[in-house]
């Protein structure tokens, strides 16, 4: 590849990292999203993906500082194989400017 050749595609979580950093908004919808759909199959994985990304837009440094855990434990709450506690999720929601938001169902109405 040459000097002045732009690669052709990137990988998928590097394309969504620099969309987040981009437009820090973004977050809302792509967490609030995320989390609808995380009772549906893969939809955990895709939840901790999505929180991960935001992680890494804003800094996995700083985030972890910000919500007052070690980087090493964040990035392994963080990763595929992750199983962030409520905690870690609420402490690295509120370092990414974010909270967590309940809303009722429209078929939950009997």
């Amino acid at each position: 590849m040459t000097a002045n050749k732009l690669p052709t595609s990137r990988p998928h979580d590097a394309a969504v990292v620099e969309m987040l950093r981009a437009d820090p908004d973004f977050a809302n919808e792509y967490l609030a999203a995320a989390l609808e759909e995380a009772d549906e199959p893969g939809g955990q994985a895709a939840l901790l993906a999505a929180l991960r990304h935001v992680a890494e837009a804003q800094g996995m440094a700083a985030v972890a500082e910000r919500a007052g855990i070690p980087r090493e434990s964040l990035y392994r709450a963080l990763s595929p194989k992750g199983n962030p506690t409520i905690k870690t999720l609420l402490a690295v929601l509120g370092a990414a400017g974010l909270h967590l938001a309940v809303a009722r169902h429209d078929s939950a109405h009997t």
